[in-house]
């Protein structure tokens, strides 16, 4: 037997040996790998959810909160968390009763550019109308006792914040409404419920309910 025939054995056990424990290191891999998953997926840290719906303008404080430990995973910078709750947060859209609260949808309130009016309807509101209803505004000019102009849109976008409906007969079923609006709409607003303009509201087009 020659000398390289001595030498081959020798190389096919080194290599079989190689290639098993590198099996067995992948298999502690994908173990270790899957163990990290499970471990992250478990992983849950406190965020704040609402406890009502907040809308826009509105000042947050901690009763309008309430803790929930959640899995974020890399989401969790984009949620408002314990230590980021500070006075003079506001909300800066809707947010919905039990829904996460978003660092996206609280600012600070000298950025806020909406504020909150009182209104009366001159005819009842739709039901679907309520807290958090994005509404459009009309209003009819009052031309003289009885007699009023053709509607027209007030404000294009208003948040409704609550809703009181006057079902009494004395109350023809109007209903009063605190609402959230653009500051640029507030003078014409103002003026509006001045001269006596018969005021409606309906659900923005488009908007969820």
């Amino acid at each position: 037997m020659s000398a390289l025939d001595a030498v081959r054995p020798r190389s096919r056990a080194f290599w079989g040996d190689a290639r098993f424990f590198l099996g067995i290191l992948l298999v502690i891999a994908s173990v270790a790998g899957v163990w990290f998953v499970v471990s992250a997926a478990r992983q849950t840290a406190p965020a704040f959810a609402a406890n009502r719906t907040i809308v826009p303008g509105e000042a947050i404080s901690g009763d309008d909160l309430r803790l929930v430990d959640v899995s974020l995973g890399q989401l969790g910078d984009a949620y408002l968390q314990p230590q980021a709750l500070a006075d003079g947060l506001v909300a800066t859209r809707t947010i919905p009763s039990g829904e996460l609260v978003a660092r996206s949808a609280v600012g600070d309130a000298a950025a806020v550019r909406t504020t909150s009016v009182v209104l009366r309807s001159a005819v009842d509101v739709p039901a679907s109308v309520r807290a958090g209803s994005v509404i459009e505004v009309w209003a009819a000019p009052l031309i003289e006792r009885g007699l009023y102009d053709t509607p027209r849109i007030l404000v294009a976008d208003a948040t409704v914040v609550s809703v009181t409906r006057d079902d009494s007969m004395i109350g023809g079923g109007s209903a009063a409404l605190e609402i959230v609006i653009p500051r640029a709409d507030v003078a014409a607003t103002l003026a509006a419920m001045a001269a006596q303009s018969a005021l409606s509201v309906v659900p923005a087009s488009g908007a969820s309910q």
